[in-house]
């Protein structure tokens, strides 16, 4: 279930305590601590909090009848901020915020990408994306999951649960013994490790050669032989130590 975020607002005492010196104010404001720990004191003035402390070691909440106190500590550093009488207070629940992208078949929230996964905003059930991955507008005809576009050698449009479409297979099928190690000759096969897909020698452990696979699709051959790949930054060799992994080295 999503975190708590918690509200307070009143005529508060803010005091801030840290080796440089020592800083009090009072005034009526909004006090925020978010489930990571962050306290922020906001008052009239402009968008920049009163006083700040970010992800702090500690944040501690006191409250009754007469008022509340909020603390948070982070090594030497302490913000606590006092209300003068009851003052208001609220919990709320929170979430990660990121950009819509469909609903969730298990409880049909929305689901949204959050930097690197796709979240439910309720059941808060996570899929992580692989690097380079770009939600689509389309759904899975099995579990009813986003489909991710991604390019490994080649475009793969799949869901974004791993466990219903494999990427893993898909490069496989693309990539598997297409290319042939540079130091001792034999077949690049592809491996999964630890959720990434590498293109790693047949002869291994007695040859330990190994490529991590960029995001993007093969345009060509560089002059050592290996794949060349169209990425975000440009063209480059899959072995990223490469001198020719340039377009300009392109083979047939």
């Amino acid at each position: 279930m999503p975190e708590t975020l918690r509200v307070f607002a009143g005529d508060c005492s803010t005091k801030f305590d840290a080796p440089r010196g020592q800083r009090l104010q009072r005034g009526h404001v909004l006090v925020v601590a978010k489930p990571d720990k962050t306290l922020l004191v906001h008052d009239a003035n402009g968008y920049q909090p009163l006083a700040w402390l970010t992800r702090a070691d500690s944040l501690t909440v006191e409250a009754d009848d007469d008022g509340f106190s909020v603390t948070a500590r982070d090594g030497d550093q302490v913000l606590r901020v006092c209300s003068h009488g009851p003052g208001e207070r609220a919990t709320f629940p929170a979430t990660e915020g990121g950009t819509p992208v469909g609903e969730c078949p298990d409880c049909g929230s929305p689901m949204v990408r959050a930097g690197g996964d796709v979240v439910c905003l309720d059941c808060e059930e996570r899929y992580g994306l692989p690097s380079g991955a770009t939600v689509t507008d389309e759904a899975c005809d099995d579990c009813g999951l986003p489909l991710m576009r991604v390019s490994r050698g080649e475009t793969f449009d799949l869901c974004i649960d791993y466990a219903c479409d494999s990427l893993a297979a898909r490069v496989r099928e693309a990539l598997d013994r297409t290319y042939d190690c540079p130091d001792c000759g034999e077949d690049l096969r592809v491996v999964e490790h630890r959720g990434r897909t590498f293109l790693g020698c047949d002869a291994h452990p007695d040859c330990q050669t190994a490529f991590s696979i960029p995001a993007g699709e093969t345009v060509g051959t560089c002059v050592c032989g290996l794949p060349l790949f169209e990425t975000a930054t440009g063209v480059r060799c899959l072995d990223g130590t490469c001198e020719h992994g340039s377009g300009a080295n392109a083979g047939p």
